[in-house]
């Protein structure tokens, strides 16, 4: 059976939180209703007219892209250019297109988390600071008996994180008050009769990402008409995100080893570099796609190698002053291994939830540079 495309959405955000996006950037459904019946999707670094080809020969529904098809703001859609075709062709074919750019560089387990793990990077930290997660106090009163059914809403719904720790709660009995007016329909007491009953107090902390989808998990399983509940920002602050990342090497190694082992990681032709190549290499730094102009902090953290892609003359020049390796393994080298995963986990989410959808990878895709 067919899923409604808002649910793949919901699904994608939980990996690559919209709020993680750049100002700049235009992340999101590009193009499709949210209300759309997906059977078939394809999980791409770009959408080209080749890959679009092929979803329309293959009857697929969605594409979901890492590089927006639309970027820019656009002031007509023209068949008479590439852009215009292609949109034109996404519409005949009644493919929608979900991208998640910067959102998924910065998001835990995207696209530079992946690159380090596959690297074999320990000790991993972010690089580049993009945001730092408010974080607020929830409280619920619930009726005795009920507070097990609600604490495990929280945690289902992604309430009570600190650190390491799920499901972290506090909860104090006390006494609850009310009176119901006319047209309501109590769970306890009677119409314009004051109520005391037993209740519990439970309390935790939520991520502001999480804060809609906690108070609606709350809703559903409280067995008040009107549930009570206070919602409380806090000083401290949650999660830090961060574009790029820097971890060590078990031991060091050569510089020609540790890029002739990142070559073949990332299954690429050539791995251009430049800098000392007798330092040996314990701390790598990287930053998937186009990350050159993060050199300067790459170096600061202790970076003895820099790994990005579309690196400039003159930036590789600046390594080499700076006495540190940067390599440039292409935009789509750094850029691709993460769209594998992210195929891997949507098609393992949509087991898991008995979702009926075909997940294929782009065959057509490849680096729009070529070698000779």
């Amino acid at each position: 059976m067919a899923v409604q495309l808002r649910k793949i959405i919901r699904l994608m955000e939980s990996f690559a939180p919209p709020e993680l996006a750049e100002s700049w950037d235009n992340s999101g459904l590009l193009l499709g209703n949210p209300d759309d019946e997906i059977q078939s999707a394809m999980v791409t670094l770009d959408v080209t007219m080749e890959n679009v080809d092929y979803a329309a020969h293959h009857n697929i529904d969605l594409i979901i892209s890492h590089h927006p098809v639309i970027f820019n703001k656009l002031a007509a859609i023209r068949t008479d250019t590439y852009d215009g075709r292609l949109l034109q062709k996404l519409l005949v074919h009644h493919i929608a297109v979900y991208s998640a750019h910067t959102n998924w560089d910065s998001a835990e387990g995207g696209v530079n988390d992946i690159l380090a793990e596959q690297i074999g990077l320990k000790d991993v930290e972010g690089l580049i600071p993009v945001k730092q997660e408010a974080l607020y106090k929830f409280v619920v009163y619930v009726p005795s008996s009920y507070e097990d059914i609600v604490r495990q809403a929280l945690g289902e719904a992604g309430a009570g994180f600190i650190g390491k720790y799920s499901h972290c709660m506090f909860s104090v009995a006390g006494e609850g008050q009310f009176k119901p007016l006319a047209g309501t329909h109590p769970f306890i007491g009677a119409i314009n009769r004051l109520e005391k009953t037993a209740e519990i107090r439970v309390e935790t902390i939520i991520p502001e990402s999480r804060l809609s989808l906690v108070v609606s998990a709350v809703k559903m399983v409280h067995p008040y008409e009107e549930p009570a509940f206070d919602i409380y920002p806090m000083v401290n602050k949650g999660k830090t995100y961060a574009l790029g990342r820097i971890g060590s090497l078990n031991e060091p190694e050569e510089t020609r080893i540790v890029l002739r082992k990142i070559k073949r990681i990332l299954h690429i032709q050539i791995l251009s570099y430049a800098g000392n190549e007798s330092l040996p290499i314990k701390k790598i730094a990287l930053c998937g796609g186009a990350g050159a102009s993060f050199l300067k902090q790459a170096k600061q953290a202790g970076a003895d190698l820099y790994l990005t892609g579309d690196v400039k003359y003159h930036e590789a020049q600046e390594a080499v002053k700076l006495g540190m390796v940067i390599a440039d393994g292409g935009h789509f080298g750094t850029e691709r291994p993460s769209m594998v995963v992210l195929l891997q986990r949507l098609q393992a989410a949509s087991i898991e939830r008995n979702w009926e959808v075909v997940w294929k990878e782009d065959s057509t895709s490849c680096d729009i540079f070529k070698h000779c």
